[in-house]
C-alpha cells in the first residue's frame, strides 16, 4: 500500500508534513463534494428510471389492449401480444438494474462518505485541537524565565505532556490519512463496477430475450412487404371500382341498389322496404326486410334479432296493392296475418314480388328432397348443370364443418385436445381450436396454412383432401416419437406460450417424427411402386381407353345453312354439354360487349350465336391457336380414328442409387396414398424433387400419371411447382390432358398452370387436345385463353368475364370431385 503521509516526518512536524496535510485536507474535501454530487445524480437518475418505467407499463398495457380489440385479427393479435410480453419483460430488467444501480452506487457510497470521511473529520478536529495546543506550549515554554525555576519546570512539564499527546493524535490522524487514501479506491471501484455489471447483465439479458423474438420479427418483416404491395393493389382496384362504379348511371336501375343475392347465406333478397304497423294508426316505418331459408323477416338495427313476419313461405301468397293511397306497395298474406310493405319504385316491387314467388317454388322443391341437407333456399342461377338437377355449389359454414369433423379424431383440436374445433390447416389436413390456429398463422404459410371451417367457403376437392388425411393420421406422423421422448402434450387451458412451444417442435423441428432406417425407407419405397403397379393394372381408377370418336367435319361453302348447324351440332355432341347447355354457356359471353368486340375481331368468326358456338366446339379461334385455319377455308380432315396418347413411357420400378423421402412422395403419388406422402414431407421430402432416372419427372407429374385429383391438390398446397417441366418439357398440365384427365385440366388452370408452354415436340396443351379430340378439356383451355385475352384487352383491372368463367370453371371442379365418370370419356 502506497503510504501518502509518512509516519517518520509526522513526528518531525516539518513544513514539509504540514504542506502534505494542507494537500490531503483539499484533496479529501474535493473528493466528499464530488461524491455528493454522484449520489444526488444517482438518485435523479433512480427517480426518472422509475418514471420511465410507470410510462412505459402503461405503454404496454395501450399495446394489450390494442390487441385485444384486435382480436378478430389473429395476425395482429398474436404479434402485438407477444411484442407487450417482451416489452413487460424490459421493463422487469430495467427495474432490476434501477434497483441495483441504488445498491451500489447510492448507498456504498453515502456509507463511504458518512462513514469514513466523518472519522477524518473527526480525527482533523482533534489533529488541530491539539496542534494549537502545542504551539501554546512551545510559546509558554520559551518565555519562561530563567530565575523562576517553578515556572520553567512548570512550562517544561506542560510541554512534555503536550509533545506526548500531539504525537499520539498526529499518527491516529496520519493513520486515519492513508486509510481513507486506499478504501477510497476500492470503494468506489467496488461501487462503479457493480453497475457496470448490472449493465452488462440488463443488456445481455435484453440481447436474448430479442434473440428469440428475432424469428418472428423477420417474419412478421417479411409479411410486411407483402401486405404493403397488397394494399397497394386493393388500394388500386378500390379506385378502379369506386371510379366504376361512380360513372354509371344508377338513375334508371334501381334495383342494383337494393338487389343482394347471396345464396351461401340462404338470403334470397334484402333490402329497405316501408311496413305498414297493425296498430290503430296504421303508421308506416322503414326496416330492412330479408327472404331467407323460406322466412321473411325484418330488423330495425343490424344487432337486433330478426323479426319474422312469415315462418314458411309454402303458406303464403303475396299480391299487388293498387286499392291504398300509397304508391308501389305490395302484401304477403299468410294464414294467420298479412303485411303491407311499400318499395321505393314500381322495379322495385316487381323485384320483391318475384324474388318471393321464387322462394315459394325453392322451399315446395327443397323440402321435396330430404336426402340433400345441404342445399340452400334460394334458386340456382347457374344454367350448365347436368342432366338439369341442381349442381352442389362450394360448401361454406356448418356443411364443411360437419363433413370434416365426421372424420375420427377431428372432433377434437389436433394439438390441445380443445372439443368442437372450428379451423384448419389445409396443407396439413388437420383441425384446429382457435388458439392453435393463431399460432399455426404465426409460423407461416410454408409450415401451415389457416382456413375457417365456418367462415371460408371450401372447394370440393379441398374439402376431399380434409376427408382423406385428418388428425389421426397426421398425429400418428408428427407425434410417433412423443411418448418416447416423453414431451408432454398441451391441453385446453394451457398457457399460449407452452402450446407454441410445442406446435413449433413438433411441425418446425419435427422433433417428434421418427426417422426410417435406411432398410425401412427402401421397403416403403418399393412397396409404393408396386402398388402403383396394381393401381395401374385397375381399370376403375384409370379413363376408358376406347378410341375417340370422329369429329364431324361441317360441309363447303357450296352447303346450305341448315347443313352447316346441323354439323355444328354433331360436332358439339362429343363435348360435355348437351346443346341446350351450351346454348346457356354462351349466353353468358354474348351479354359481355368486350368479349363480343374481341370475337367479331378474330378472323373468320361469325358474329351469330351459332357461328360463335360452332367455332369454339369444333375448331381453335386465331387468338388460341396460331395454326388454325381461317372459318371460310373447310378444315383438313382429321383421321377417323386417333391413337391414343402416350404421354410417358411404361412406369418401371429402377432400383434407384439413394432411397431417398423425395423417392417415397415421389412413388406415394403416383400410388394416390396421401398418408404415405404427408409422411415423405414430414421426413423432410422437398415437393418439387425431381427424378433424375425418370426424364425428371416430379411427385406432381406422378400424381397426375395415378389420376387421382385430391393427390395432386395435397402437392400444391404444399407449394408444389405447378409448371415445373421433366426432360420431354412437358408440366402436370401437358401429361393431365394427354391422359384426358379433365379434372385435373381444370385443377391445373385454377392454379395458374401455363397452358401456352410448349414441350420439345413444341406441342401447347391445347394443340394436344384438339389432336386427341377431347372437347371437354379443349373448351377448358379456350375458355381460359379467352378469358386472358378479354383481361389483356381491357387493361389489369378489368374484369369482364370473369364471373362466367369461374362459373364454368366451378361446374367443372363440382363434376371432377362428386361424378368424376362424367369426365371418363376416353
Amino acid at each position: 500500500m502506497k503510504i501518502t503521509v509518512d509516519f517518520e516526518e509526522c513526528l518531525k512536524d516539518s513544513p514539509r508534513f504540514r504542506a502534505t496535510i494542507e494537500e490531503v485536507e483539499g484533496d479529501v474535501c474535493e473528493l466528499e463534494s464530488k461524491l455528493d454530487k454522484l449520489v444526488k445524480l444517482c438518485i435523479g437518475m433512480i427517480d426518472a428510471g422509475k418514471a420511465y418505467n410507470a410510462a412505459n407499463k402503461q405503454f404496454v398495457s395501450g399495446i394489450r389492449e390494442l390487441a385485444q380489440q384486435s382480436a378478430k385479427d389473429e395476425v395482429i393479435e398474436s404479434s402485438l401480444t407477444k411484442f407487450a410480453e417482451s416489452l413487460q419483460e424490459m421493463i422487469n430488467y430495467h427495474t432490476i438494474l434501477f434497483d441495483q444501480a441504488q445498491r451500489s452506487i447510492k448507498m456504498q457510497l453515502q456509507t463511504f462518505v458518512k462513514d469514513d470521511l466523518r472519522k477524518f473529520k473527526e480525527a482533523k478536529k482533534q489533529f488541530d485541537k491539539v496542534s494549537e495546543e502545542k504551539e501554546t506550549a512551545l510559546s509558554k515554554n520559551a518565555a519562561a524565565p530563567r530565575n523562576k525555576q517553578h515556572e520553567v519546570e512548570e512550562a517544561t512539564n506542560i510541554l512534555t505532556a503536550t509533545r506526548k499527546c500531539f504525537r499520539h493524535i498526529v499518527l491516529d490522524y496520519v493513520l486515519q490519512i492513508n486509510v481513507l487514501q486506499s478504501k477510497r479506491r476500492s470503494e468506489i471501484l467496488k461501487s462503479m463496477l457493480s453497475f457496470m455489471y448490472a449493465h452488462l447483465t440488463f443488456f445481455h439479458q435484453g440481447y436474448d430475450l430479442f434473440s428469440e423474438l428475432q424469428p418472428l420479427m423477420k417474419q412478421l418483416g417479411g409479411q410486411l412487404d407483402q401486405l404493403v404491395v397488397d394494399a397497394a393493389k386493393e388500394k388500386r382496384d378500390m379506385e378502379q371500382k369506386h371510379s366504376t362504379i361512380q360513372q354509371k348511371d344508377f338513375s334508371n336501375d334501381d334495383t342494383k341498389l337494393e338487389y343482394n343475392v347471396d345464396t351461401d347465406n340462404g338470403i334470397a333478397m334484402e333490402g329497405y322496404l316501408f311496413k305498414r304497423a297493425s296498430n290503430a294508426f296504421k303508421t308506416w316505418n322503414r326496416r330492412w326486410f330479408t327472404i331467407q331459408n323460406n322466412q321473411l323477416v325484418y330488423q330495425k338495427k343490424f344487432k337486433d334479432n330478426p323479426t319474422v313476419v312469415v315462418e314458411d313461405l309454402r303458406l303464403c301468397t303475396v299480391k299487388h296493392c293498387e286499392d291504398i293511397e300509397r304508391r308501389f306497395c305490395f302484401e304477403v298474406v299468410s294464414p294467420t296475418k298479412s303485411c303491407m310493405m311499400q318499395a321505393d319504385s314500381e322495379k322495385l316491387r316487381q323485384a320483391w314480388i318475384k324474388a318471393v314467388q321464387n322462394s315459394i317454388a325453392t322451399a315446395f322443391r327443397d323440402k321435396g328432397d330430404d336426402s340433400e341437407l345441404d342445399r340452400k333456399s334460394s334458386t340456382s342461377t347457374g344454367s350448365l348443370d347436368s342432366g338439369g338437377e341442381p349442381k352442389e355449389r362450394s360448401l361454406k359454414g356448418e356443411s364443411a364443418l360437419q363433413k370434416v369433423l365426421a372424420i375420427p379424431g377431428n372432433a377434437c383440436c389436433c394439438d390441445c385436445g380443445q372439443p368442437e374445433p372450428r379451423w384448419a390447416s389445409i396443407n396439413l389436413g388437420i383441425t384446429l381450436c382457435i388458439q392453435c390456429s393463431g399460432i399455426h398463422r404465426s409460423l407461416g404459410v410454408h409450415f401451415s396454412k389457416v382456413r375457417s371451417l365456418t367462415l371460408d367457403t371450401w372447394e370440393p376437392e379441398l374439402l376431399k383432401l380434409m376427408c382423406e388425411l385428418g388428425n389421426k393420421v397426421i398425429n400418428q406422423i408428427y407425434e410417433a416419437r412423443r411418448e418416447e421422448l416423453g414431451a408432454r402434450k398441451p391441453q385446453p387451458g394451457d398457457p399460449r406460450h407452452e402450446v407454441e412451444a410445442y406446435i413449433k417442435a413438433k411441425y418446425v423441428d419435427r422433433r417428434f417424427v421418427r426417422r426410417p432406417s435406411d432398410e425401412e425407407l427402401r421397403s416403403k419405397v418399393v412397396s409404393l411402386s408396386k402398388q402403383e403397379k396394381r393401381l395401374s393394372g385397375n381399370s376403375e381408377h384409370m379413363p376408358p381407353k376406347a378410341p375417340p370418336p370422329t369429329p364431324k367435319l361441317r360441309p363447303g361453302s357450296n352447303a346450305s345453312g341448315q347443313s352447316a348447324a346441323a354439323s355444328g351440332a354433331e360436332a358439339r355432341r362429343d363435348s360435355l354439354f348437351c346443346p341446350d347447355e351450351l346454348d346457356s354457356l354462351f349466353s353468358y359471353f354474348d351479354t359481355s360487349s368486350k368479349l363480343r368486340s374481341i370475337k367479331s375481331a378474330d378472323s373468320g368468326i361469325q358474329n351469330s350465336a351459332d357461328g360463335s358456338r360452332e367455332m369454339l366446339a369444333t375448331t381453335p379461334s386465331n387468338n388460341s391457336l396460331a395454326d388454325a385455319e381461317p372459318a371460310e377455308t373447310p378444315p383438313m380432315p382429321m383421321p377417323a380414328t386417333l391413337p391414343p396418347p402416350s404421354p410417358c413411357k411404361e412406369m418401371v420400378f429402377y432400383e434407384p442409387k439413394e432411397y431417398s423421402p423425395g423417392l417415397q412422395l415421389y412413388w406415394a403419388s403416383c400410388a394416390r396414398s396421401l398418408p404415405d406422402m404427408a409422411e415423405a414431407l414430414a421426413h423432410g421430402a422437398e415437393v418439387n424433387w425431381v427424378n433424375t432416372e425418370e426424364e425428371k419427372r416430379t411427385p406432381l407429374i406422378m400424381a397426375v400419371q395415378g389420376g387421382s385429383l385430391v393427390t395432386c391438390e395435397f402437392l400444391l398446397q404444399n407449394a408444389a411447382n405447378v409448371n415445373q417441366q421433366d426432360a420431354q418439357g412437358r408440366g402436370p398440365l401437358h401429361h393431365a390432358t394427354m391422359l384426358g384427365h379433365t379434372g385435373q385440366v381444370c385443377l391445373f388452370l385454377k392454379r395458374g398452370a401455363n397452358q401456352n408452354a410448349t414441350d420439345i415436340e413444341e406441342k401447347t396443351p391445347l394443340s394436344i387436345a384438339v389432336e386427341a379430340a377431347n372437347a371437354d378439356i379443349v373448351t377448358l383451355l379456350r375458355l381460359a385463353k379467352m378469358n386472358e385475352e378479354m383481361r389483356e384487352a381491357e387493361g389489369p383491372y378489368s374484369q369482364s368475364g370473369d364471373e362466367t368463367y369461374q362459373d364454368i370453371f366451378q361446374d367443372f371442379t363440382h363434376m371432377a370431385s362428386n361424378d368424376p365418370e362424367k369426365l371418363n370419356r376416353y
